[in-house]
């Protein structure tokens, strides 16, 4: 049977898959294909936009255009050869957490299904949006009418299955000409579990993956020619079986890896009895520029009780102290080793004018103690069906403090965020290993490869897909300038 995968890109909370990452889902979904015996294609849904929307035309970008990034990521196959000439059409789509996106547009169903409702072939949705989807933070979940899908399917490939899906499914990488920072499973759902608005605990108990089907995941993809990673699969870092002896061993099987960064990380488990020693591991092997993402959402006592959110203000301070005490040595790229990022969320239930105030109180707090914090996340949740906030509030919160969320949203980025980002990268500092993306009109933006990587803004059109050093001249709330060291 011929399939073809089409990646529509995926972003949740335990794991991402917008180019530049690569998730999961597709590397496990071509492995399955192939070990099936299947002749199996990879295309994007860049590919198919080039096809239907641009009948396979690029503009010539000028000094004047922006980079369009709804066709950035490519995989320069035939789409409409492929498409037709499939027998199975699978595709992966679904986003949790809504973010801002330099270089890929993920699909939606509103997009995708008038692009592939006359394809003779059979067709199966599946990825995060089997659950449900939603490219914007502050709505309920995209409800599209999917008849013209054969099967909504669950993959749920069980960690037995693995071993043999995991390592062929790494065969994925020969399709994709371009650099991808691969996110690598560990674990699936939540040694939690409670929060209100979270889908995490829906798609799998509590679960850590075998150490050893890690590794020899990794090493397939490394002997493929992978060198950037990040562990992001997972729910806390800090909860898997043997942190330390992973990292260790991944260091020790791949010797000259360029990033191996984390994700997710519990607060609780960082002030936890073991948790000086893992964060200490967490910098002797992984490289510098890493982020512990804390899932804070609130440092409203409230909120943190309404919602049954895992981390008290008390604890994340103690943890944004611990990262900041073992991690906050400057690395050779430029970037600190370690540090700690927090997530804040609008919308979750019993929010008040109090809930932004006591942001706020914690923030300021983290800059009179010379804390830093590499970012900060701020989203309007998104409702999703089946979570404890759909159930019991829905949108109520969302409705009622609408109004104010781009106010103190602000606030946080000019006040906190500005003030961070000065005391992260004073002027002057270099910066290594800046992959330079995007145009935007004379403007060149770029990031260096790793986990929430910064946004770098320099003068002039420099070429594309080069790595650059470049020193710090100006401050933005969420990105810097820069010019290119000669």
């Amino acid at each position: 049977m011929k399939v073809t995968i089409l990646d529509c890109y995926t972003d949740e909370a335990a794991g991402l898959g917008v180019p530049p990452y690569l998730g999961t889902y597709p590397r496990y979904l071509y492995g399955y294909f192939l070990n099936r015996g299947d002749e199996v294609n990879y295309i994007t849904i860049d590919d198919l936009r080039l096809w239907k929307i641009y009948n396979k035309q690029r503009k010539k970008v000028t000094e004047k255009d922006k980079t369009n990034i709804r066709i950035f990521n490519t995989t320069g196959k035939d789409a409409e050869r492929i498409l037709n000439d499939a027998d199975q059409l699978v595709v992966n789509l679904g986003v949790h957490v809504p973010g801002k996106y330099l270089s890929a547009v993920p699909g939606t169903l509103r997009e995708l299904i008038p692009l592939i409702k006359d394809l003779k072939c059979k067709k199966i949705l599946t990825g995060p949006c089997v659950i449900g989807t939603r490219l914007e933070g502050g709505k309920f979940y995209e409800r599209q009418p999917t008849e013209i899908f054969d099967e909504t399917m669950d993959f749920n490939f069980a960690f037995k299955d693995l071993p043999i899906i995991a390592v062929k499914g790494a065969q994925v990488l020969k399709e994709i000409p371009d650099i991808r920072i691969v996110e690598i499973e560990t674990g699936r759902g939540c040694n939690v579990g409670k929060c209100s608005f979270c889908t995490e605990p829906l798609k799998s108990k509590f679960i850590n993956r075998d150490h050893d089907d890690i590794i020899n995941e990794i090493k397939a993809l490394y002997d493929l020619g992978v060198r950037y990673f990040r562990i992001g699969k997972q729910a806390d870092f800090y909860s898997y079986t043997d942190p330390i002896r992973l990292l260790k061993e991944i260091r020790e099987s791949c010797s000259d890896l360029k990033v191996l960064h984390i994700d997710n990380v519990n607060p609780n488990s960082v002030v936890a009895k073991n948790g000086d020693e893992i964060t200490k591991a967490i910098v002797k092997y992984c490289t510098e520029g890493n982020i512990a993402a804390f899932g804070v959402e609130s440092f409203d006592p409230v909120v943190v009780k309404e919602n049954i959110l895992n981390t008290m203000p008390k604890i994340a301070h103690m943890a944004v102290k611990k990262i900041n005490e073992y991690g906050s040595r400057r690395g050779p790229n430029g970037m600190h080793w370690y540090l700690p990022g927090i997530n804040i969320i609008f919308g979750l239930k019993g929010e008040s004018k109090k809930t932004h105030e006591e942001n706020m109180r914690m923030f300021n707090q983290f800059l009179d103690e010379a804390l830093l914090l590499r970012r900060i996340n701020i989203r309007q949740v998104a409702i999703l069906p089946g979570t404890k906030l759909e159930e019991e509030c829905g949108d109520k919160y969302l409705k009622k403090n609408k109004r104010l969320y781009w106010k103190w949203r602000n606030e946080i980025r000019q006040k906190i965020d500005y003030e961070m980002l000065k005391r992260i990268l004073p002027v002057g500092t270099i910066l290594k290993d800046v992959r330079m993306e995007i145009y935007d009109g004379k403007t060149t933006f770029g990031r260096q490869i790793g986990t929430y990587p910064l946004v770098v803004g320099v003068e002039g059109r420099v070429e594309l897909n080069k790595f650059y050093t470049v020193k710090v001249t100006k401050h933005m709330l969420r990105s810097i300038t820069a010019e290119i060291m000669k």
